[in-house]
């Protein structure tokens, strides 16, 4: 089983018990997720729209918002420093495998191109974009905790299924909504952690608004 090789990424990995499992395997609700501070409720009940499920693999102590804050802080500006990983969100072993993968980089604000045709642009940040599969943030942030930045900054969020390319199950436009919920959910916790002028512009709750 798939979910059973990802044990290492997800930080369960203590000694094994039965059938393999490590006696430290944890399944926890959406909010506790990927350091407790970045699933809000409405983002929690937006992943059980998308993966079926409303509990899921523990996430590794490396995994969090605030760990992805300070690799961030730490390699901004660096040559191969404009990209990473905040989480990996995976649902419990013996139920229908799904794979999100939330990751952070830095954009250039005047490079977006058009979209595809399969995105929404919401009003939301700089620009969001979302999908029956996947939604990333732009957002600017100006803040201290930024290794040289003299000037705004201008950040991406993103949330996608990490899978093998299969036509998405379920209303599309309901789809829609709950990748942007979540990833407006770990952008603004991006944004707060990172000590972002204004949260970077971003609102407190989602706003599902097509621009």
């Amino acid at each position: 089983m798939a979910g059973s090789l990802l044990l290492g990424a997800t930080g369960c990995g203590g000694d094994e018990g039965k059938n393999g499992v490590p006696d430290d395997y944890k399944v926890v609700a959406g909010t506790q997720l990927c350091g407790g501070n970045a699933v809000s409720a409405d983002a929690a009940k937006a992943l059980k729209v998308i993966t079926g499920a409303s509990r899921f693999e523990a996430s590794g102590d490396e995994h969090s918002v605030e760990q992805a804050a300070t690799v961030l802080a730490a390699v901004y500006n660096a040559p191969h420093g404009h990209s990473g990983d905040i989480c990996r969100i995976y649902t419990p072993l013996g139920t229908p495998e799904f794979d999100l993968r939330v990751t952070w980089s830095q954009v250039d604000p005047d490079a977006t191109g058009s979209p595809a045709s399969k995105f929404t642009a919401l009003k939301m940040g700089e620009r969001t974009l979302t999908a029956a599969n996947m939604a990333n943030v732009h957002f600017r942030c100006k803040s201290d905790k930024l290794a040289g930045a003299s000037k705004v900054a201008h950040l991406e969020v993103g949330v996608e299924h990490w899978a093998t390319p299969t036509q998405p199950e379920g209303d599309v436009e309901v789809l829609k909504d709950a990748y942007a919920t979540v990833a407006h959910s770990f952008s603004l916790a991006m944004a707060k952690e990172l000590g972002c002028e204004k949260n970077g512009g971003l609102p407190a709750e989602p706003v599902l608004d097509p621009a």
